[in-house]
Order: C-alpha cells, then structure tokens, then sequence
C-alpha cells in the first residue's frame, strides 16, 4: 500500500530534473566563499526578500539561532507568539545557544502592536531582562498554517523601531505566505531588520535555509554560522536545488493551500475542533474533544489506511500538505480522516 504522507512538508523527494541539477553544480569551497552556486543562490534570495546580502545555511533552526545571536545578548528578552517555533520546536537551543529567554504575545501564533508593548520591558530594570528583539513567524505553524496579518507587522515593527528593538522574520513558510496574501516576498520582508526562509518546505528541497540581511548582519552570521557547526564546504551540490526551485516558480504551492482546505472541510464535518479561519495556507490542525480517540490513536488507526499524520499533541493532529501529493490522494487522506472522527451530533 502506498502511504499518503501528510506528516510534514519537509518529506517531499527531490524531483529527478532536481536531482540532475544538483548532480551538475558548479561548486568550489564555500568557505573561502569560492562555491559559485551557493554564492548565486544567496544573491536571488537576498535579492527576493530586499536585503543586501543572504546566507545559506543548513536548516531553519540554524537560520533562527543565528537570528536570535545576531540580535540579541545573554539574559536579553524577545517577544514572541504563541507557540512559536523558536521557543517549542528547537529542542532548547535558544537558551542554550543564545541564553535568552521569551515573553508571549497574543494568541494563535499572531499579535498586534498592543500585545507587543505590553510585552515590553525597557532597559535598565533592575528586576526585568530587557526586550531587544521581537519576532515574528510567517506562516505560523502551531497556529494552522495562518499567515501573519501584514498591517500588524507593520504596526509592530514601527514600534519596535520607536523603543530601539531589533525585528526578525522567521519566514520558513514565507513562500506559502506570499501565494496566500497575493503579496511579494520583499513586501513581507520589508519591516524587519533579519529575515530566513526554508528550501525544505514549500519549495521542496532536501536540505537548506537561508537567513537575509544587511551586508554587515550577514558578514556576522558567516561566524555565527561556523560556531554553530553549519559551515560547509561544496554546498552548491544543495544550492542548485534551492535554484531549480526558485526557477520552477511558486505556482504549486495554490494547489497545496486547496488541498489542505480541502481536507479541513471533511475533518470540520466531524466531532474534531478545526478553526477553519486559520486554515489559510497548506497546515491543517486539529483538536479532539475527550469522547473521541487520543492523537496517538488517530495517527495509529490512519496509518493503518494508508494515511501519514501527526500527531502535534496529546489532542492534536496536523496534516501538511505538499508537492509529492496529489488533490486525489488529499481527497482521500482527509476521507480516511474523517472516517476516524464521529460526525457532528452523531
């Protein structure tokens, strides 16, 4: 039985055309920053997202790590929202990598300016760490794949400027965002100081992000980069697949957002709690009520189907939608789902 995997966006396989780019890279030590592909891809990024300079590094958490060195010092506060990737899927590395420590803001992954200054902490206290940096995740993912209001952002990096707080994107999902909101990626990354996206997710990569800036910032992040082991030698054999994904263009990644909503309306006709207004990119979540089965159970029972989910707490599943699966096999992923759940008033 061939299993319909919804676990994640990162478990697409590299397209053959991918693989025959990666396998013809130009590629030389990057290092020495002598790696011509990786040094390309850095310049389109840098140039997509309106920064002067970009960094390819091995993993979003690595990109958010670096962000949170660059921008931050031991003992220092950043604002975050709920739930945010930064804080819950990084196994601890912003206090020990970074030594700082978070305050939440608003509810669902988003927040307004307000949430933002009541967060707030000024310098000089003698009881509180001070806020230096704020940021933001665009698309949320705890929050159901909900893109981040832009008019908040804005707000919010205003004032952040105003009270002298520095201002990052964690942008792993930010090409979905841009097919979402209809808005460019420069527009999106405009407000903020420091900026990242992931290849591994809606681009479909097999490794790679990349974290965008300043020239100087980026210059600071190559040691960040080094001391955090994600320095790298002929990494352009990974850069050319960023760059046969960019040239591919962002078109599919419609086709995911509707697929997913297309799950999520079969799963909101069951006893699951979905917040269909949050379904707005390629994440479902969803939240089961004490009379249905636990999360664990449901991923059991739905693998059994043929069908790939996760289960993101006790009482919570999530399903990714992505490139490597079809509106059909969508279709049939959120049937198998919905099959599983009692349905409404049943």
């Amino acid at each position: 039985m061939d299993l319909i995997d919804l676990r994640s966006d990162t478990v697409t396989q590299p397209s053959q055309a991918m693989r025959a780019a990666m396998a013809g890279a130009q590629v030389g030590d990057d290092q020495y920053g002598e790696d011509p592909t990786v040094n390309l891809l850095q310049e389109r990024i840098a140039a997509l997202l309106g920064k002067e300079a970009a960094l390819f590094v091995p993993s979003g958490t690595m990109a958010n790590q670096i962000g949170l060195r660059l921008l931050t010092r031991p003992g220092d506060e950043a604002v975050v929202g709920a739930e945010a990737h930064i804080v819950w899927h990084e196994a601890g590395a912003s206090s020990a990598n970074a030594g700082v420590q978070f305050a939440v803001a608003g509810q669902g992954g988003t927040f307004k300016e307000e949430d933002f200054r009541n967060a707030y902490k000024p310098s000089g206290h003698f009881v509180f760490p001070p806020t230096t940096l704020v940021a933001v995740e665009n698309t949320h993912n705890r929050g159901g794949g909900v893109v981040f209001p832009q008019e908040d952002i804005i707000a919010i990096c205003a004032r952040a400027r105003t009270l002298g707080v520095a201002t990052y994107l964690d942008g792993a999902r930010l090409f979905n965002a841009a097919v979402a909101s209809g808005r460019s990626l420069a527009e999106l990354a405009s407000p903020f100081d420091v900026v990242s996206v992931a290849l591994t997710k809606g681009m479909g990569c097999p490794a790679g992000s990349l974290i965008a800036g300043t020239a100087v910032a980026m210059g600071s992040a190559v040691r960040v980069r080094r001391m955090l082991g994600g320095a790298m030698r002929q990494s352009g054999i990974l850069a050319a697949a960023g760059l046969y994904a960019l040239d591919q263009g962002m078109t599919h990644l419609a086709e995911d957002h509707a697929n997913a909503r297309a799950i999520a309306e079969l799963v909101a006709q069951t006893d699951a709690e979905i917040d269909m207004a949050t379904v707005q990119t390629n994440i479902v979540i969803f939240r089961l009520p004490g009379h249905l089965p636990d999360a664990e159970t449901v991923v059991r029972r739905a693998k059994d189907l043929g069908v790939l989910v996760l289960a993101f707490a006790p009482r919570m599943v999530r399903a990714t939608t992505h490139l490597n699966v079809s509106t059909a096999q969508c279709r049939r992923a959120g049937e198998v789902l919905a099959s599983l759940l009692a349905p409404a008033g049943g």
